[in-house]
């Protein structure tokens, strides 16, 4: 589902047990390397912010930002706030599961609602 779009970024939910958003370019670009420097620049200034946010609002152990984009071949970034109580930390959330976990989060649509008022 996606939360917010501009002329170059769209940032969409990822389901899961933990906050974790994702911010793709709307044109098909497959490497970053290819984005045009204003895309780029709109790009990191996003998840800078997702980033701040989810760490003043959550209070994570970490905040993980990855871009494969093997599956997906096309420019994206996960930015996901990882707790010690979630079902795969240490692991990344592509790894083993390491537990089954109950987190008592703030809830993720107020996040959702805070968030998109601050990139308006």
């Amino acid at each position: 589902m996606t939360i917010f779009t501009n002329e170059y970024i769209n940032v969409q939910i990822e389901e899961s047990e933990i906050p974790w958003l994702k911010i793709f370019t709307n044109d098909n670009y497959k490497e970053l390397s290819q984005c045009p420097s204003e895309i780029k620049q709109e790009i990191f200034n996003i998840l800078d912010i997702i980033e701040k946010k989810m760490i003043a609002y959550y209070n994570p152990e970490k905040i993980n930002i990855a871009s494969f984009g093997n599956y997906v071949p096309h420019v994206h970034f996960h930015i996901m706030a990882r707790f010690k109580e979630d079902s795969y930390f240490p692991e990344p959330m592509w790894g083993k599961k390491q537990r089954e976990s109950d987190l008592d989060l703030p809830s993720f649509d107020i996040f959702c609602k805070e968030l998109v008022n601050l990139l308006d």
